[in-house]
């Protein structure tokens, strides 16, 4: 029986991972892959690896309801905020629902970025958000980052159409490593930790939100593809594995103090003979707007536990000890990559 997939954010940094894992996959014969892409030549390249590519974008909400609607499962890896991609996805669940009877099934990316608060590197917080404490997580207001698309995805999963999975990834660290990121098909880097370095290094100094008191998640980008596959086996295997309102997943292994990151950023950019001092500088507000458009959220807490995750099975290994020491290889990566010298960053690299 061919298991139709149909997945966004193929080009991306985890979508590349997870289409690596699906053709690695004991039961890769059986699947039957498309992936919307935007770049004609990635698609071609991808096409070499026996995806099946479609040339377009979030904004051909037409072509992602048509997709979904082809589709057992869809994973959506791209824009986490997108509503109108959101809804087209989700109209393509109900028309596939209606049509056959299927139940399909929806693996959406949010983040930890949900759970985030206005902490200004000034304290951390002592909230702490499981994936089992769904009336916590419920009581996010709408406004919440990534909450609108969060609501629509565990508000379509109660009405039964579809059965939804949400998977909020925390700060992935991590050069993504495999054979769609050595054919340039996908990027290696991810989001948080770069846009950090990336600022750092154009004024020369390690920089910081505040006091950097505040404290997140992290998760290295193998272990969080591992609880996409872990959660896809969980899924197609049981239609009871906790889904709709219950199906939030939090992706994390362990959790860092602002400070020791950027002091770790710091202590590299002066190995490196960008850096002035060891000792991280506080963002001033021109820098805060030059390089996160007055964005404070890398002096937000957002804490969790991944209870959920690890009772379907997905276990980590890897802890601050091992984001810490990514610091410096992420750093050359983004020389070699020639992506150093762009330092204004972009809200696509907001998290």
């Amino acid at each position: 029986m061919v298991t139709k997939i149909f997945l966004t954010g193929a080009t991306g940094y985890i979508g590349g991972s997870i289409i690596q894992r699906l053709l690695s996959h004991p039961n890769a014969k059986s699947f039957e892959i498309t992936a919307l892409v935007r770049n004609p030549d990635k698609a071609k390249l991808l096409e070499s690896f026996g995806v099946k590519p479609i040339i377009g974008s979030h904004s051909d909400t037409d072509k992602l309801e048509a997709l979904a609607a082809q589709s057992n499962v869809v994973f959506t890896v791209a824009d986490c905020d997108d509503v109108a991609a959101a809804k087209a996805i989700l109209a393509g669940h109900k028309k596939r629902h209606a049509e056959t009877g299927e139940v399909p099934i929806l693996i959406h990316t949010s983040g930890t970025g949900v759970i985030s608060d206005n902490a200004a590197g000034k304290f951390a917080s002592d909230v702490i958000y499981s994936d089992l404490d769904i009336p916590l997580i419920e009581s996010l207001p709408p406004s919440a980052p990534h909450r609108p698309v969060d609501i629509l995805v565990s508000e379509a999963g109660k009405e039964g159409y579809v059965r939804t999975h949400i998977i909020l990834p925390s700060t992935i660290y991590g050069i993504a490593k495999g054979p769609l990121y050595d054919k340039g098909v996908s990027n290696p880097h991810s989001m948080q930790v770069p846009a950090l370095i990336k600022a750092s290094w154009d004024r020369g100094q390690g920089g910081m939100v505040g006091e950097g008191k505040n404290i997140w998640p992290c998760v290295h980008i193998d272990e969080i593809v591992d609880l996409y596959i872990v959660l896809y086996d969980a899924a197609t295997a049981n239609p009871n594995t906790p889904s709709g309102r219950e199906g939030f997943y939090f992706g994390e292994s362990d959790h860092y103090l602002m400070y020791d990151l950027v002091k770790t950023v710091a202590k590299v950019l002066v190995e490196l003979g960008r850096g002035k001092s060891e000792e991280p500088t506080t963002f001033t507000d021109e820098e805060m707007q030059k390089y996160f458009g007055g964005s404070a959220y890398l002096g937000s807490n957002s804490r969790c536990k991944a209870e959920r995750s690890r009772a379907i099975g997905w276990k980590t290994t890897k802890s601050v000890k091992d984001m810490l020491a990514s610091i410096k290889p992420e750093t050359e990566g983004l020389i070699a990559n020639g992506r150093i010298s762009d330092a204004v960053i972009s809200s696509r690299d907001r998290y």
